[in-house]
């Protein structure tokens, strides 16, 4: 069977991403890890897939590199927001439903197939902390750990370990090694589950990087730029004061259109 896929990336966070209104794909974990593969398929971070509800609202589903579905992606999300722009669904405000629940994104600047999305991310009411690492979740599971210098780190090597530590983190966690560059200035690098990799950029994970960051070193801070290896992402949200309670957390970072095309399901 022919189906139609987009390519988009947000700070090099790149996704494949599908118009499933019919329901006509079926995401079976094989197929989206051959379609993710970036030697035998189209190459990508993820997958998500755009369905509707009974009364048109959109619903994002999201699979990771492996074929395993996840719960949320800040960048995918965004490049989605763009692809439902570009499918004239949706003006200047994007509303969708994701597996964490409903989002909005702002679409602040869209110029043909690029643009600028700011995403409402989840509240965050609980931030764990052990011996020099810090773990909360984002709309996924994610680790912070300050480093002096994330160029000097073995984040593949390390990521890995501290990723499949389900004595600390059951579920498994993403990774995130931060360096404070300055007041609500860092520069990260993260190791994704369900990639099982490095990625140039993860949305989710400079959200936990901010929000540690004012949790943890600086404490009035409520707006950061982050710094990843695809680009840079800006993070800012709301404190409740004498608590771990964070609201009104967004996430801004560019979006963009790489190429579209057909895939045939009996090739892969």
């Amino acid at each position: 069977m022919q189906t139609a896929f987009s390519k988009y990336e947000g700070a090099g966070n790149d996704f494949i991403l599908i118009d499933d209104r019919q329901h006509r794909f079926r995401p079976e974990a094989r197929l989206v890890a051959r379609l993710c593969d970036r030697h035998f398929g189209i190459g990508a971070d993820g997958l998500m897939t755009l369905t509707q509800t009974p009364d048109g609202g959109c619903v994002m589903r999201y699979f990771n590199a492996d074929g395993s579905e996840g719960e949320m992606c800040g960048n995918g999300a965004r490049c989605f927001a763009l692809f439902v722009r570009h499918l004239g669904l949706c003006g200047d405000t994007c509303r969708f439903e994701a597996t964490d629940g409903a989002h909005t994104a702002q679409l602040r600047r869209v110029e043909g197939p690029a643009g600028e999305i700011e995403l409402g991310m989840i509240d965050v009411a609980q931030i764990r902390t052990g011996d020099g690492w810090w773990s909360l979740n984002t709309g996924v599971p994610h680790y912070v750990e300050f480093v002096d210098d994330p160029s000097a780190v073995d984040v593949c090597g390390r990521g890995r370990a501290i990723r499949r530590d389900t004595a600390r983190f059951p579920q498994g966690t993403n990774v995130n090694f931060v360096q404070l560059l300055g007041p609500g200035r860092l520069r990260m690098r993260t190791y994704e589950r369900g990639v099982e990799n490095e990625t140039l950029a993860c949305g989710t994970g400079a959200t936990a990087a901010a929000i540690v960051a004012c949790h943890a070193r600086q404490h009035d801070c409520r707006a950061f730029r982050i710094e990843v290896p695809g680009g840079v992402l800006s993070v800012r949200f709301a404190r409740t004061p004498g608590t771990q309670y964070y609201t009104d957390v967004r996430l801004t970072g560019p979006a963009r259109r790489v190429f579209g095309g057909t895939f045939d399901t009996d090739d892969l």
